[in-house]
């Protein structure tokens, strides 16, 4: 079987779909140029199939390297028959292949080595061999005391060390007792310190492997790195024992109390430890994978929560001994003003505070109000609402304020502002993220960003692969203004790296504001290939060409055109928005016919008339708003039975975090999503949602609050 119909069959697609993909990649091109402008090709896949087509792709190719080279080396040992060969072609993971490999990869020097170097290895097979003889006997024939073998137990017992080598290193065995683990055996954890701790939970926790959650095994691996746990597999040894001597040990045999002998050896000083090991390795990268994808779920929605677009925005950045830092941006977030007020430094400096914003919003026409969500943020909010009864028409929201820091004091915010301090530079930074989340947020390390969980127990390059895929996929999916894009934005555009983005900047800067897409090719290290593959997803509001203003790819300019004039309009009716008729007038047509007259696929077809509809549009303009607040609530204000307005701030493997405007967010759990049985939260919200909620309960001691979505009637 092909790779490409290995893929075809997992994904449940066409394997010429897959091939053409396959194809696609090994050119160069990238997953959102293939998802946007190769549907044809592809049928319409979109960009998260794709994303797991490709990584499939690198691990069968991985695959079927390691394959052979474990060919090759143990060809070279000249041990490769006919039968392992096929038994190496059939396997079908990594771990499959290690196992075949495993009797045949240099050791270091074992128990087993040693006895083999006595000469015993031809009595460990008589012994398996001829199962109706007396061990002890067989012995006699290979004493050798210059080899060191001076008694017929020297002699036993080499054999029995060769023995339980084998079984340990039995790729049959390895699979059985994995099977039997997975299906039989439990994961036990204890306390080793007598003190309370997050992870009192664990103290006395035994679960089957098979129901085991990715958050208890992640949240177990942490316990046990600190101190806090002892972990175990457990798992019954005389099961064990069974499994593996099944087909070995003869009941009855003169051999067997022998054999029993070497494989409870073998089992209990090798092959279990290796393969806890194992297994615990491989629950940590399934809960990790788990991990994330739900980071990866939960970051897609928050950068593309719908901006707050043509009004001026305050950013408060919430701060207890430094203060709270305050900047207000214009629409296009350019920075107006900047102060350092104090809030929580009693009633005279609370006084002054807003005396000092009211000021600020008058002075400067604010709309809107961001507010971080950390430190003094509870504070902050308080003084707001207070400073809104001054100021009719004013509104506020809290806004995650997660790698605002890590933000602030990097080279990229410094070279951005270099005459505000780290503080201020987080106000500006909130700020903007009212206005534009997806354009600010790219500027931080995605696993800064902080909507999962354990992240800095992940594989951290597998983690950053995912989640720069996500940014990278937003990004192209809303699309970039060629004249006003950041460096950082830039380099998550399709074809694009940090070198060329900095070059478009430089161009830009030297030569003014770029008046059409094909004036990309004037910039310096950005060729065919990559204006190709940037081109679409670049917005030019200022060119003559409506077009450019569009998602519609140069490649198809002509096809646009073509498609206008067969339907009776010209490309000046775009930019007045005449086209109201043209849904219908191609229906009357017949849109197979007329993507066949115009040179392209129906699938492309459909995106060019949906482009022309709307040109500029921002596909974040049709999601639901962010809820705006002018007043608040107390933890002591809530009460069972309350049903509130909330916005999702996370998605994690239990449930889902949920503002309902106190400082805590509060906790739906898994069983209180819906009525019918869900497998993960995600499947019924996201990130940046707006849902209504019944409190069921709260705890202010715990700062802990109950919510049920299911229950709201």
């Amino acid at each position: 079987m092909t790779i490409a119909e290995r893929i075809a069959r997992e994904l449940g697609k066409p394997e010429q779909s897959v091939q053409n993909v396959i194809n696609l990649i090994d050119e160069g091109n990238t997953i959102p140029f293939i998802a946007r402008y190769r549907k044809e090709a592809h049928g319409a896949m979109d960009d998260t199939t794709l994303r797991a087509l490709e990584e499939r792709l690198k691990y069968l190719r991985s695959l079927e390297q390691r394959r052979e080279e474990i060919r090759r080396l143990i060809g070279d040992q000249d041990k490769l028959s006919p039968e392992l060969s096929a038994e190496i072609d059939r396997a079908e993971t990594l771990a499959a292949l290690e196992d075949i490999y495993r009797p045949y990869r240099p050791k270091r020097r074992t128990r087993a080595s040693a006895a083999k170097e006595k000469g015993l290895e031809p009595l460990s097979m008589a012994i398996l061999l001829q199962p109706q003889k007396d061990p002890a006997e067989l012995a006699k024939a290979y004493l050798n005391e210059e080899k060191g073998v001076a008694s017929v137990a020297d002699a036993l017992a080499g054999a029995s060390d060769i023995i339980a080598e084998q079984v340990s290193d039995s790729a049959e065995n390895r699979k059985k007792l994995r099977e039997t683990i997975r299906r039989r055996g439990g994961l036990r954890t204890e306390a080793t310190k007598d003190e309370d701790s997050v992870y009192r939970l664990y103290y006395d926790f035994r679960q089957p492997v098979a129901r085991l959650q990715g958050h208890q095994i992640l949240a177990i691996n942490r316990g046990e790195k600190e101190g806090f746990l002892k972990v175990s597999l457990d798992l019954d040894r005389e099961l064990a024992l069974n499994e593996i001597s099944q087909g070995m040990v003869k009941p009855g045999a003169r051999n067997e109390a022998f054999l029993r002998a070497a494989v409870a050896d073998g089992y209990d000083r090798l092959l279990q430890p290796g393969m806890e090991t194992e297994i615990r390795a491989a629950l940590t990268d399934a809960a990790a994978e788990g991990a994330i994808h739900n980071f990866a779920l939960n970051l897609k929605p928050l950068l593309m929560a719908p901006p707050v677009k043509g009004a001026v925005t305050m950013g408060l950045d919430p701060g207890y001994r430094m203060g709270c830092k305050v900047a207000v941006v214009d629409p296009t977030g350019k920075v107006l003003d900047t102060a350092v007020v104090y809030p929580t430094h009693g009633d005279r400096q609370r006084a002054a505070c807003i005396d000092t914003l009211a000021g600020m919003i008058a002075r400067h026409g604010v709309k809107h109000i961001a507010i971080g969500n950390g430190t003094a943020s509870r504070e902050t909010e308080q003084m707001t609402v207070d400073l809104l009864r001054r100021c009719p028409g004013v509104s506020y929201m809290v806004v995650s304020e997660a790698g605002a820091s890590v933000y602030s004091a990097s080279p990229l915010a410094a070279e951005e502002f270099p005459q505000y301090d780290v503080n201020l530079r987080s106000a500006v930074s909130i700020a903007r993220r009212l206005q534009d989340p997806l354009a600010e947020l790219v500027k931080i390390e995605p696993k800064a960003i902080g909507v999962g969980q354990y992240q800095h127990d992940m594989p951290q390059k597998k983690l950053e692969e995912s989640l720069d895929a996500v940014v990278e996929d937003c990004v192209n999916a809303v699309g970039v203004d060629l004249n006003t894009a950041s460096p950082s934005l830039l380099k998550r555009v399709s074809g694009l790296t940090a070198a060329t983005a900095k070059n478009i900047v430089a161009y830009r800067e030297a030569n003014g504001a770029f008046s059409s897409r094909k004036q990309l090719l004037k910039v310096p290290k950005l060729g065919p290939k990559a204006f190709e593959q940037c081109a679409g997803f670049l917005r030019v509001p200022e060119s003559r060409s409506v077009l450019d203003n569009t998602a519609v790819h140069p490649e198809s300019y002509a096809a646009a055109e073509k498609l206008l004039e067969l339907c009776g309009f010209a490309v000046t009716d775009v930019k007045a928005g005449r086209l109201g008729e043209l849904p219908r007038r191609l229906k009357d047509r017949g849109e197979a016919q007329t993507a066949k007259d115009c040179g392209v696929g129906l699938p492309t077809l459909k995106d060019i008339v949906s482009e022309l509809m709307k040109p500029g549009r921002d596909p974040r303009d049709e999601l639901p708003k962010p809820i705006f607040r002018t007043d608040i609530l107390d933890m002591k204000d809530l009460q069972p039975g309350m049903v509130l307005t909330g916005t999702v701030r996370n998605v994690i493997d239990f449930g889902a975090f949920v503002d309902i405007g106190v400082h805590q967010d509060g906790l739906v759990h898994v069983s209180e999503l819906c009525d019918r049985f869900v497998r993960h939260p995600s499947e019924v919200v996201s990130v940046g949602d707006t849902v209504r909620v019944l409190v069921l309960g709260v705890d202010e001691k715990k700062k802990r609050i109950s919510l049920s979505m299911k229950q709201v009637k």
